[in-house]
């Protein structure tokens, strides 16, 4: 934890969905610090709510963030932490998508746990024209707090 506590790598939030991926810190335990953050994934909606606790991000998998980030700036999906190890994150940046007859300039977001319950929800985010500009922020923070996080 940071001397301000857990940070948000992800933060995907409108007034009904959100998905957010926190970082509270180096993994605890027996064995001093090995080079995982512990994160909490949460993904809510009226429908659906998950949290997955204990996930554990590697060096690696900010850097494989940062790169989706750039194919997102591009309006490219992306596939994050897609390797089995965690639960996998996919982002689809095309729209517009439809609800009770509105057309919505939104994203898509599926979080599947691939590790332990297979399950999956898809929750649907409006965000602002800027979003990918925040979620770069949002990994300069991580990285910032806990520089050790970085390759």
């Amino acid at each position: 934890m940071t001397e301000h506590g857990p940070v948000d790598l992800i933060h995907l939030a409108d007034e009904e969905n959100s998905v957010i991926v926190r970082v509270a810190g180096p993994t605890t335990g027996v064995l001093p610090w090995d080079g995982c953050l512990d994160v909490d994934i949460v993904v809510a909606s009226e429908f659906a709510k998950g949290h997955l606790a204990e996930v554990c991000l590697l060096p690696e998998d900010l850097d494989d963030w940062a790169e989706a980030l750039e194919l997102l700036a591009e309006g490219q999906p992306v596939r994050w932490m897609d390797d089995g190890r965690n639960p996998e994150i996919r982002i689809t940046p095309e729209g517009p998508y439809i609800s009770r007859g509105e057309v919505l300039n939104a994203i898509e977001v599926v979080v599947r746990d691939t590790t332990v319950s297979l399950t999956s929800v898809c929750v649907v985010v409006r965000l602002p024209a800027d979003w990918v500009d925040a979620q770069r922020v949002r990994l300069a923070q991580v990285r910032a707090a806990w520089p050790f996080g970085q390759s």
